[in-house]
């Protein structure tokens, strides 16, 4: 079975509702964030001290993106991936990545020099150049989604749980009023389905059972060092 090293709404989230999409049967172990330092046994099993962290058999994947990609291919064929000889594969993978290398890594900056630096180091001038960087990039989608449900494929495809987590955690950074029309109309059908619900619920679940805070990575104020969230 599938084990998933999670912590509450962070980058884990993407391959947890991945899963769920899939209907995937999967064990999902909670952890204190940041886990490098409020969980130092697990650098013993992950020494990047990062999540997600997911272990398939033999295979061990650390990068949320690319795990979202292999559960597909895993669970193939499927229409929560575009093949490669459809017309929209290249969209499908830039889209996929983009979620991550371009939208998500800008608010991780907002999310250090905002929230998780110590007071002293807090740098908001840098912390809002970020976040505009991020929603300049954000912006690049909103004629796409002016003009059709999901980003590629004519379908819900893992590039839209890539995409997807990204617009999650802007939420969670305030960032959600400044979003484009259609871009918030895209986050607001994500919202609805049902894997998405049940990947919420999972977490909130499996924190509560192994004694984990509910409170979401992005909105927790580590005492120690910044994480990758």
């Amino acid at each position: 079975m599938i084990t998933l090293y999670h912590c509450m709404s962070a980058r884990s989230f993407r391959p947890l509702w991945m899963l769920e999409e899939l209907g995937l049967p999967y064990e999902l172990v909670m952890l204190p964030f940041p886990p490098r330092v409020a969980a130092r046994s697990y650098l013993d099993i992950n020494p990047l001290g990062t999540i997600p962290l997911m272990i398939d058999g033999r295979t061990r994947m650390t990068e949320s993106a690319a795990i979202c990609q292999y559960l597909c291919a895993l669970s193939g064929p499927t229409p929560l991936q575009v093949e490669p000889a459809e017309e929209h594969y290249g969209a499908y993978l830039n889209y996929l990545h983009f979620g991550e290398a371009t939208l998500t890594f800008p608010q991780t900056l907002v999310l250090r020099y905002s929230r998780f630096e110590p007071e002293h180091r807090r740098q908001p001038t840098v912390a809002d150049d970020y976040a505009k960087w991020f929603l300049a990039r954000l912006r690049t989608l909103e004629p796409v989604l002016a003009e059709q449900a999901h980003l590629c494929g004519a379908r819900f495809t893992a590039a839209d749980v890539s995409v997807g987590y990204a617009l999650m955690l802007a939420q969670h950074l305030g960032l959600a009023s400044r979003f484009t029309p259609a871009v918030k109309a895209y986050w607001e059908r994500l919202q609805q389905r049902d894997a998405y619900t049940r990947a919420l619920q999972s977490q909130e679940a499996a924190a509560l059972a192994q004694g984990v805070s509910t409170v979401a990575a992005p909105d927790s104020i580590p005492d120690a060092q910044p994480a990758k969230a």
